[in-house]
């Protein structure tokens, strides 16, 4: 498999208009986590924290080209980026994060357990490949009722999850089906505290993708242009037919692999190196060096960013938690279930 750059890339992606408008989510899911990572180091947040510095990019690229609404997209927990992108809330992702009783799990599940299916974003179950299989499966249900028409459907996982049996699993029956599908691999350098070193072989995890008989592109994971482009090309691909799709970005997780991991394990060579460069600051520049923004545009994409998660929290953070004497905590979902009288 090669780089992107060998590739042909999809002639449709306006980079000037796409690259502007991702930067925005960009910015948008930064302040947010930063703010949420600040509230957590004060106590108030219950569970734990993981954000998406260093991710961003990555995360918003994979959703640049899907249609909300038409396409299926699972994000993972450090996706905040793709899923504002997506049409997530910004209220709903601090609803989550606060534990409101007005949140859709009613403040009873952890916050990276969110989701809205009718909407076409499950509920994450785990970040350890099992969406994978999910996602396939929706796919095929879709086509076998006759309604999958050109939709795609996208998820994430990290270099460490490709370790496991469930990708395997879910990737050989989505090659089998030539399932619409969309694998966007982070290679952030580490599984937790564990480096790439000590979970594969192969030179690029692009590579195995020959091993199911399908696509791959390795991106820049830092490059948000590079990123754009090569999501771009793979979601061109799995809607006309192409099969399942993956994309390997390059980068470096710039936190640890939650709040509470001080992430000391990473080699300073590491972090000053190229993969160790901010996806954020590097689209900032690229705005300015391109024209498509000014320093007083970039400065108000910014502000306003502050503002909307400003008033996310706070909208958040003055409503009820769950009252575990006053809900119902029936585990059946369905009232055709609930409601229906024992059988004899």
């Amino acid at each position: 498999m090669a780089d992107l750059a060998t590739q042909t890339v999809d002639s449709d992606l306006n980079l000037s208009h796409a690259f502007p408008e991702a930067f925005r989510w960009m910015v948008l899911a930064r302040t947010f986590e930063d703010k949420i990572a600040s509230i957590y180091r004060s106590g108030k947040i219950v569970g734990g924290v993981y954000v998406g510095r260093g991710q961003e990019a990555f995360s918003v690229a994979l959703t640049s080209p899907l249609r909300p609404g038409h396409d299926v997209y699972s994000p993972l927990i450090r996706d905040m980026a793709g899923r504002a992108a997506f049409g997530e809330p910004l209220l709903e992702a601090a609803r989550s994060y606060m534990g409101s009783a007005l949140s859709a799990s009613i403040g009873r599940d952890g916050n990276v357990h969110r989701g809205n299916p009718k909407e076409g974003i499950p509920t994450m179950i785990s970040h350890l490949g099992a969406m994978i299989s999910v996602v396939a499966g929706m796919l095929l249900a879709r086509r076998l009722k006759g309604t999958l028409g050109d939709a795609v459907g996208a998820t994430c996982i990290g270099d460490g999850a490709t370790s496991t049996g469930a990708v395997h699993e879910a990737l050989n029956m989505a090659s089998v089906e030539k399932l619409p599908l969309i694998l966007a691999i982070a290679n952030n350098q580490f599984a937790y505290s564990t480096p790439t070193s000590s979970q594969f072989a192969c030179a690029d995890l692009v590579d195995r993708a020959s091993a199911y008989g399908i696509e791959g592109i390795s991106v820049d994971g830092t490059d948000l242009a590079d990123c754009l482009r090569g999501f771009a090309e793979a979601t061109r691909r799995a809607r006309s037919g192409g099969g399942p799709q993956i994309v390997v970005g390059k980068l470096l997780r710039l936190a640890g692999h939650g709040e509470h991991d001080d992430a000391t394990y990473v080699p300073e060579t590491m972090r000053c190196s190229e993969i160790g460069q901010d996806c954020l600051l590097k689209a900032r520049q690229h705005m300015l060096t391109e024209g498509w923004a000014s320093e007083a545009d970039c400065a108000d994409i910014e502000k306003q960013a502050t503002l909307a998660v400003e008033k996310a929290i706070a909208t958040a953070g003055s409503e009820e938690t769950p009252d575990p004497y006053a809900h119902d905590w029936n585990a059946l979902s369905s009232e055709a279930f609930r409601n229906q009288e024992d059988a004899p």
